[in-house]
């Protein structure tokens, strides 16, 4: 809302040449809002601003730019401004303002960064996207466990304005090997002579580089940390991960969920709505769209195959959209659920058994309670003038109420099986459970209901 509330008085001083109050402003401003306000500029102007402001103030601005105007405005800009801009920035933020440039920009930015910061970079963006190492960073606190308290206080006020975090410093060996972890406020009230290996903590959470971000992001919120550092596989430090990163790469996680489970397929960008093009929105929407409505068109053959069946008993179809919804409203939740609990890990593909006996006593239980509704609905609404000769309200009143009991059960179970079923053949759930899980229940629930009242009926 700021870009709307506060750009066009920036784009007024502009062009009224009152530039030195437009710099003020970003100068004072978080960056966050000031990145805000500068997206709602046209390229030209935000890149004049950014050119004109202090380097490290441009750089913070810059870093909390969308992905895809950082690659816009990168664009506009000669190499080594732009390297200039990233060389203030933490290496975890450097990369990932990096890797939202073209490929052949990058790497001219790239060379124009100093040889200790493109070793830095080439270790970072070695990690595939989507694990622990590709949000850690490089800065931290290594100290060896044979120095005193004293002797690692003067190490951090010699160190610390270099390093992105400082509330923990990491016991390290000869070959830095992580061995605990000693808070900050653990050295301001040791003794000044007493030695980091007496009083560290061992008991140090980690996770390894390789690892996916999400078990990262879990052990992070599992132990309530700060942050998390990253190791190799023979527990060698390399690096941390910081609240911040973490809370982003939560933020990512989140947003591709809620897009795969509504069917929108495609790598999440990094991109606001209306700066995302009209062919992007339409390229991840539409697989899917085809996909569901090619075999919603089975639910038509359904109903077709039994046009006889609603000829006779036209009553039927009135309460075909009532057994729909309640099948995907239930079975919608039962996956919910399960897709939550699988990425908190409070189960895993291990559990199916016991997830679906509780999610069968559940259906159970909401089987009675709409039953009893569908019932009541049918039995006290329904005229005579609807149903054929030899079939009453009564007969009409439990077969659908039975039928709405089946699909209520049967939705929730498939709604468990579901993603369990496809997180253990290494599926993301969230990617089927919504759209795939709608369609199966469409199908299996009239399936269900037409064979229902004809058992029951006897037509």
């Amino acid at each position: 809302m700021l870009d709307q509330l506060i750009a066009p008085d920036i784009r007024a001083a502009i062009k009224n040449g009152e530039m030195a109050a437009v710099l003020d402003y970003f100068r004072e401003a978080h960056p966050a809002d000031a990145a805000e306000v500068l997206a709602g500029l046209a390229e030209e102007e935000a890149v004049a601003i950014l050119k004109q402001l202090e380097t490290e103030i441009a750089a913070d601005i810059f870093c909390e730019l969308p992905g895809d105007l950082q690659a816009d405005l990168a664009e506009l800009m000669p190499s080594a401004d732009i390297a200039e801009l990233v060389s203030e920035l933490s290496p975890d933020d450097m990369v990932d303002t990096l890797k939202t440039l073209p490929e052949e920009l990058m790497a001219d930015v790239v060379l124009a960064l100093e040889p200790a910061e493109q070793a830095e970079v080439q270790q970072l963006v070695d990690y595939a996207e989507g694990t622990a190492g590709s949000i850690m960073t490089t800065e931290f606190i290594a100290l060896p466990g044979g120095i005193s308290a004293a002797q690692a206080i003067e190490r951090l006020r010699s160190e610390a304005a270099d390093k992105e975090s400082v509330y923990n410093s990491y016991v390290v060996d000869s070959h830095r090997k992580l061995l605990g972890v000693i808070t900050l406020r653990d050295l301001i009230l040791s003794q000044p002579e007493s030695l980091l290996r007496d009083f560290m903590d061992d008991q140090v959470a980690s996770v390894q580089a390789d690892s996916d971000s999400e078990e990262a992001i879990h052990t992070l919120s599992r132990y309530d940390l700060v942050e998390l550092p990253v190791v190799t596989e023979s527990g060698m430090l390399i690096g941390l991960i910081t609240h911040d990163d973490a809370m982003d790469a939560m933020q990512r996680e989140h947003t591709e969920d809620m897009e795969r489970f509504m069917g929108i397929s495609g790598v999440h960008e990094d991109s606001s709505y209306l700066r995302t093009s009209v062919w992007s929105h339409f390229k991840h929407r539409v697989v899917w769209l085809v996909i569901l409505t090619a075999l919603g068109l089975v639910s038509g053959f359904v109903i077709q195959g039994f046009q006889d069946m609603l000829s006779t008993l036209i009553i039927l179809s009135f309460y075909m959209p009532m057994l729909v919804a309640t099948g995907g409203n239930t079975g919608s939740q039962s996956a919910t659920m399960v897709v939550r609990a699988l990425a908190l890990k409070e189960i895993a593909t291990a559990d199916v058994w016991r997830v679906v006996w509780k999610e069968l006593r559940v259906a159970l239980m909401l089987s009675v309670v709409l039953g009893a509704l569908a019932f009541a609905r049918v039995w006290f609404f329904t005229g005579t003038a609807f149903l054929p000769a030899g079939i009453g309200v009564l007969d009409v009143s439990f077969a659908i109420t039975l039928a709405l009991a089946v699909q209520v059960v049967s939705s929730m179970v498939v709604g468990a099986l579901l993603p369990i079923g496809v997180s253990r053949l290494g599926v993301d759930p969230a990617l089927v459970a919504s759209p795939a899980l709608a369609t199966i229940v469409d199908i299996s629930g009239l399936l269900s209901y037409f064979s229902i009242a004809r058992l029951v009926l006897g037509i």
